[in-house]
Formats: C-alpha cells, sequence, structure tokens
C-alpha cells in the first residue's frame, strides 16, 4: 500500500489509514453480522487467521488503498477501501463496509463514500471509481447516487437473496464528473 498520511474528521468520527499497529483491533472489529453479509457479498464466520492474512496483504498491496472508519470512542467501525487500482487505466473500485448494522444510518457511511471518493481523485489521480452494490441495499444506492455515482449497467437477477435473486448494479463515477461535482458541493458550502 502507498504511504497515507491523510485522515477525516467529523462529529467525532474517523476515516483514517489503516495501520500495521491496527491489526489487533481489527481482527476483533471485522465479525460482519448475518444483515452486512447480505447487503455487501461478504460472508460471516471468518477465522482469526483468515481475517489477519486479509489485513496483512493490505497493508502490502501497492494497488489499494484501505481506511478505518472510527467511532467517536476509537472504536472500528468499518472499512471504506480503493482496490483494484489500474494504475495505468488510472481506475479503481471502490467498496465500504460497517461491520455491524446497528453502526449504519447515522450518516457516517455517506460521509466516508464522500471523503474516499474524494481521495480516489485527488489522492490517488484516478479517472474512473466504479462500484457494484445490490439492488437489495437501498441506502447504499442512495448514498452512492449522492456522492454523484450513475448507473451503467445491470446483472438481473445476479445475487441470492433469500428466496429469490436481487440484480447486481454496476456505478461509476468519472474524473470530470467529479470535479463539476465536487465544485457544486463547495460552492454549497460557502453558501
Amino acid at each position: 500500500m502507498r504511504q497515507i498520511a491523510q485522515s477525516w474528521e467529523k462529529d467525532g468520527y474517523t476515516l483514517r489509514p489503516v495501520r500495521a499497529s491496527d491489526a489487533k483491533a481489527y481482527c476483533g472489529a471485522f465479525c460482519t453480522d448475518a444483515e452486512v453479509a447480505r447487503l455487501t457479498g461478504g460472508r460471516t464466520g471468518f477465522t482469526r487467521e483468515e481475517v489477519m492474512a486479509y489485513f496483512q496483504r493490505c497493508l502490502t498491496a501497492d494497488d489499494r488503498a484501505d481506511f478505518l472508519i472510527l467511532g467517536p470512542d476509537g472504536r472500528i467501525l468499518g472499512e471504506s477501501v480503493i482496490n483494484e487500482i489500474d494504475w495505468e487505466a488510472r481506475c479503481g473500485n471502490f467498496r465500504i463496509a460497517l461491520f455491524r448494522a446497528d453502526s449504519c444510518g447515522k450518516g457516517v457511511g455517506s460521509w466516508a463514500v464522500r471523503m474516499t471518493r474524494d481521495f480516489a481523485f485527488e489522492g490517488l489521480g484516478l479517472h474512473r471509481l466504479e462500484l457494484d452494490v445490490f439492488s437489495f441495499n437501498p441506502r447504499a444506492i442512495r448514498a452512492y447516487e449522492k456522492a454523484g455515482f450513475r448507473r451503467e449497467g445491470v446483472r438481473r437477477e445476479a445475487v441470492p437473496d433469500g428466496e429469490g435473486y436481487g440484480d447486481d448494479i454496476l456505478m461509476a463515477i468519472l474524473e470530470d464528473e467529479w470535479r463539476e461535482l465536487r465544485q457544486a458541493e463547495k460552492e454549497q458550502e460557502r453558501a
């Protein structure tokens, strides 16, 4: 991972790069509950060894930027990640996860989406940032749309959800779209 010095704070919450010293706390926080796993396509029941191996890869990989979302008490609530970075094409994938459903609905995820989006373009110089989201996760879809991501395609009924299937929606934001949106956001902040 590239050395990242940038971090952000809002209302007591912090978004900052992962550090080697976070390993133990990350392992303790990374217990995705069933609802979060359903909404993000993850799974539950990771072993400590699996979590630690993943965390170590995050620290050393050069095709990603990993951030932790910390609560006012300093506890790890989740992560916000730019991964699968193609430096030549200047594009990357975005994903975010709050590890427990009780952390959702407080605006923290939406804030982390915007900060990570800005870092992708300002800090990494990307041209394109993309993601996929499931149709049965309307809260995430709204957060991504508010952050300027646009729908580009749908893999219909691609994701099992209980007794049925949901769609896998591809969304992205391009550098020029981000510049225009960021300018509008700055004007709104000044007003």
